[in-house]
């Protein structure tokens, strides 16, 4: 989904917060195309951590519960100063201990990025790849998941999804065909917008699926009601999408200093305020903030701890957001 926008200004900044976390986890240079440097706050309150997990529900495979988009972020050219942001992107993300990586063929030459950084870092066998299908028929479907795998380097795709619900039925006779032959490991479905919840929820209601893809977030709170308990209640992970709704949360919190009872959450920067709210729904397996900032990737994931909000801190963050 979209790539972060500039972080907004607050009493810490995502800056000053993710320079202490980036020297903790090893990152060990800035990328060429990255602002300059602000004050480092110090180090002490930043300690290396396992990240949340929570199990796939078909398997009980963990998954860290923040991962990676590519939306947009990973849409470069090989070569030039977005590359060798995206590579340290992915490397301090990988350090950190992160592991779902999203894509689909509808975001340029993301898939291409990811596949020739990760090869190129030896990353792999550690990420859990993720891809979609996102085209009409199904001999179209076959070659543009060949490409998926070819573009990705990877003889098996972690998640294969049905972008949007494109041809839900063709894709998914070809999925579970997939899976079997152990081409992918895991099927499932996405959208990103809430006119398409009916569609979604008969597709859910209809079909066995190892995942959804959604959207979630203090601002897009609709999925909380009908898609999510629907998700649990089916045995279906869940991968949140526009966990900052796109952006416009950011916007909205920009002139205000970060409350004192995040602290309450052991969230230091809004970005963590907002995953943590969508981290705290218990169908939620894993959301996937998109950047190649490596500051905003150590950042996000610095969301993945406990404590999670309760129903009253939830209230309260929709409160601030809300009144902002």
């Amino acid at each position: 989904m979209p790539a972060d926008p500039a972080e907004p200004p607050m009493r810490w900044s995502r800056r000053q917060i993710i320079a202490a976390g980036a020297a903790l986890a090893g990152c060990s240079r800035e990328p060429a195309a990255a602002a300059p440097e602000e004050p480092k706050m110090p180090a002490a309150p930043f300690r290396r951590t396992p990240l949340l997990s929570r199990a796939i529900p078909n398997t009980d495979e963990q998954l860290p519960v923040v991962g990676l988009g590519t939306w947009q972020a990973f849409d470069i050219a090989p070569g030039g100063p977005e590359w060798d942001q995206a590579r340290e992107a992915l490397r301090v993300f990988s350090a950190a201990g992160g592991r779902v990586v999203d894509s689909s063929p509808m975001y340029g030459r993301a898939e291409a990025a990811v596949g020739a950084l990760s090869a190129e870092l030896g990353l792999r066998s550690g990420l859990f790849l993720a891809t979609k299908v996102w085209t009409r028929g199904r001999e179209a479907g076959l070659r543009q998941m060949e490409d998926s795998r070819r573009l990705l380097q990877a003889e098996t795709i972690d998640l294969m999804q049905v972008h949007n619900l494109l041809d839900l039925e063709t894709h998914l006779a070809t999925l579970r065909d997939w899976k079997a032959a152990g081409r992918i490991r895991y099927l499932g479905v996405t959208h990103y917008h809430e006119g398409a919840y009916d569609a979604l929820e008969a597709a859910m209601t209809r079909h066995r699926l190892d995942f959804i893809q959604i959207n979630a977030s203090v601002a897009e709170r609709e999925s909380e009601a009908r898609i999510l308990p629907l998700a649990q209640e089916r045995g279906m992970g869940v991968i949140v999408n526009r966990p900052f709704a796109g952006g416009d949360l950011f916007a909205r919190v920009r002139r205000l200093p970060l409350p004192g009872w995040a602290a309450e959450i052991g969230a230091p920067s809004w970005a963590q305020v907002m995953l943590k709210y969508v981290l705290s729904n218990p169908a939620v397996t894993c959301a996937i903030p998109g950047t190649r900032n490596p500051r905003h990737v150590l950042d996000n994931l610095g969301a993945a701890t406990e404590p999670l909000p309760d129903e009253a801190q939830r209230r309260r963050i929709v409160e601030a957001v809300s009144a902002a």
